[in-house]
Parts: structure tokens; C-alpha cells; sequence
């Protein structure tokens, strides 16, 4: 593949399921969520083999090398051979630590009470 048939980033994350939607991806790059050498990149940004990716998806920042380029989405199975997850373990770790949290308020329950925003404040460190 030569320089002028490089995959958009936007498209790119797509193919290898980073996204569920490819529009999903582009209004990901539109708010600065995905980024390279720490800068917040466009969705018609190219992708090169090699580059480094950091997507800031919900808790965690995952950090992603591009092995292969492709242009159309590939099975899960197969994501392995075209990127190269680097994420710390310890994006993973807040990850887990999110899903054990104390504060974890049912469906429907409605808004927590004053008390219990303190109690979620306090227990995040946002006090």
C-alpha cells in the first residue's frame, strides 16, 4: 500500500473494533479524544505503520500500535495482526476498580441524595 491509499485514523479504529461505529470514531477525533505524539489528531488524519495511538475511551486511556494497515473491519479474532494493544496494567487496574464501586446505584434509583454525593465525592478523592 502506498502513502496515497493510507487508511483515515477515524476509519482505521473502526476496522480494528477500537469503535462500534465509524461515526462513533470520528466524533471521537472531533473532540480530541484520540490523539498521537500527544496531540489531538483529525478523523482525515492518515495512519502509518508504527504509529502510536492513545484513545481516551470512557475511564481509561488505551494505548495502541498500528502493525498492519487495513480498510475494512476485520473479525476479532484477527485484530491481533493489525494492532498492538500497550496499554499500562494500570489502566486496566481503574478499570476494575471502577466496577467495585461502593457507591454502585441501581437502575432507576434516581439522583443520589445529598449525602450520597458526598460519599461518592469523598470515596473519589474529589472532596
Amino acid at each position: 500500500m502506498d502513502s496515497s491509499q493510507a487508511p483515515r485514523i477515524d476509519k482505521w479504529l473502526w476496522a480494528v473494533r477500537v469503535f462500534k461505529t465509524r461515526s462513533m470514531a470520528t466524533q471521537a477525533c472531533k473532540t480530541g479524544k484520540i490523539k498521537v505524539d500527544d496531540m489531538a489528531v483529525k478523523p482525515s488524519r492518515e495512519v502509518k505503520e508504527g504509529m502510536v495511538i492513545s484513545v481516551h475511551a470512557g475511564p481509561i486511556t488505551r494505548t495502541l500500535k498500528v502493525v498492519q494497515l487495513l480498510h475494512n473491519r476485520v473479525g476479532a479474532k484477527l485484530v491481533s495482526e493489525y494492532m498492538q494493544d500497550l496499554t499500562p496494567p494500570e489502566e486496566f487496574a481503574k478499570l476494575e476498580l471502577i466496577k467495585q464501586q461502593p457507591f454502585r446505584r441501581d437502575r432507576g434509583a434516581g439522583r443520589p441524595t445529598k449525602k450520597e454525593r458526598r460519599d461518592i465525592d469523598t470515596w473519589l478523592g474529589w472532596d
